[in-house]
């Protein structure tokens, strides 16, 4: 049996005065898959999750998720259905501890997110479900270290925490293990893999190492448009990826390939 399309794009088209930044893109994203979407940088990979998100309006085309069409739809439309983006609107507290930045996203969560200054008492009902998502990305024994202390990696993880609070159905990743050291990169490739079960992501990544391990399929993007889809084995050796990567991608995907 095969697996069924949670997300799918048909032809589409962002252009911006001109300049094309998506071009035709027609892409499907199975449920329960790690889907990977990478390509050199101008590739029109954050256009495309912009897309996604809400935050652009198409030029032409069409975004159905779950069967709905959601081309037009609001930013908090789409959240309200599951997709929910991780990373680059998800940002921490650095004032609040561990604990408090989970339980506030459980709070925006369960539509309490007007009551931000509700007293303490009135939110102990979501601490037992904050501890649980904690223990679910290892943070628990970090639950009440303020935000801003946690290394590059926990703070990942944490941010990771608040967008399971949302419960996702579709978890966008941007980016998820830019700027990180191999110490950090290996644990939240780790707790992506781990917070899978049961969800559909799909995550925008540079490092193919990361890619390689964890992907069920990758899409290639060059210039706006899909030159190359499929698992890691077959795109690393499709000659227009390692073309786009002009010469890099021959190293980096041998790497990565190397580091199995």
């Amino acid at each position: 049996m095969t697996q069924e399309t949670i997300l799918e794009t048909h032809q589409l088209i962002k252009e911006f005065k001109g300049f094309v930044a998506v071009n035709q893109v027609s892409l499907k994203v199975k449920r329960g898959a790690i889907h990977a979407l990478i390509g050199p940088n101008g590739a029109g990979k954050t256009t495309f999750f912009n897309l996604l998100t809400k935050f652009l309006i198409p030029t032409r085309g069409q975004i159905t998720f779950n069967g709905h069409d959601i081309t037009h739809e609001k930013p908090s439309e789409v959240a309200r259905r599951g997709v929910i983006r991780s990373f680059q609107i998800s940002a921490i507290f650095p004032q609040m501890t561990v604990l408090e930045n989970v339980r506030i996203a459980l709070q925006q969560g369960s539509g309490l997110s007007y009551h931000f200054w509700a007293p303490e008492s009135s939110l102990h009902h979501l601490h037992d479900k904050a501890y649980a998502l904690l223990k679910e990305v290892d943070l628990e024994s970090f639950a009440h270290q303020k935000g801003g202390e946690l290394s590059y990696g926990r703070k990942r993880a944490l941010e990771i925490a608040t967008t399971l609070a949302m419960e996702p159905e579709l978890m966008l990743l941007d980016e998820p293990t830019q700027g990180m050291g191999l110490e950090d990169v290996a644990r939240v490739t780790d707790l992506i893999k781990k917070v899978s079960s049961g969800r559909t992501i799909l995550m925008v990544e540079h490092n193919m190492k990361v890619v390689s391990s964890i992907a069920d399929t990758i899409s290639v993007l060059q210039r706006g448009q899909i030159i190359a889809e499929g698992p890691y084995q077959e795109v690393s050796q499709n000659p227009l990826v390692l073309d786009a990567y002009m010469g890099r991608a021959d190293q980096a995907l041998e790497g990565a390939h190397a580091g199995h």
